[in-house]
């Protein structure tokens, strides 16, 4: 069995050396890789150019979060880069029509709007000061994506066919919060299994610690992609 272009491995490892052992044992079993936060001070950019010379895709998890202005420049140089098939930013309006504006009509990288964290339950929102539910948010700023002209939204598994139902075939939804039976929930709040995911409607799942923190990655990883088959 091959790699599923549907799986996104995080590479949410200490250092660049490490991250790319993991392509390395990874091999053909995987295509599509996630760099996030952790990998951005140890070389994360410079490795999602060199994984793109190679002909993996890069999702860069970056979720840019600040005035308009500087998520549109933030967003030119990256897209400008070519280092990155998806790039996430926070699902707000002034932030996701500012990285549209920045990518200057260029569709080799998709903007993904972030909706609610997969750690974060309906508590947390409230302690946070929203006056509303995981899914009604959800739900407000799917529709704010759209708006935008953005090109799909990263949210949990348990929000994937509401966002799916609205909107529509071509949309991307990005689920993390992926978990096979056989592994733990670690810290999401909302996981679950890959087949589960799919069926309520995601188009890609990103899954880490599953993979990455097990003793072969490259079987774990043949293995999500056979239990993906089944949808």
């Amino acid at each position: 069995m091959s790699a599923d272009p549907r799986l996104i491995i995080a590479l949410d490892l200490p250092s660049r050396a490490e991250a790319e052992a993991m392509v390395e044992t990874l091999g053909d079993s995987v295509g599509f890789y996630k760099i996030g936060l952790q990998m951005l001070a140890v070389g994360g950019m410079d490795m999602a150019r060199d994984l793109k010379a190679r002909g993996r895709q890069v999702f860069l998890d970056w979720k840019l979060h600040d005035i308009g202005a500087t998520v549109e420049k933030a967003a030119a140089a990256i897209v400008g880069s070519g280092a990155c098939d998806l790039l996430t930013v926070h699902a707000e309006p002034q932030v996701l029509a500012a990285a549209v504006k920045g990518r200057d009509g260029d569709r080799q990288a998709r903007i993904l709007g972030v909706t609610v964290l997969t750690s974060l339950n309906g508590q947390d929102l409230a302690r946070i000061g929203y006056g509303m539910g995981v899914e009604q948010l959800v739900e407000r700023r799917i529709r704010q994506v759209i708006d935008a002209g953005a090109d799909g939204v990263v949210a949990s598994p348990h929000e994937a066919a509401l966002a799916r139902r609205i909107g529509g075939p071509g949309f991307l939804v990005v689920t993390p919060g992926v978990r096979p039976d056989w592994a733990g929930k670690d810290d999401q709040a909302r996981a679950a299994t890959p087949l589960d995911a799919l069926r309520a409607g995601a188009s890609h799942l990103v899954c880490g610690r599953p993979v990455t923190a097990a003793a072969d990655p490259r079987a774990a990883a043949l293995r999500i992609a056979g239990e993906m088959s089944a949808a």
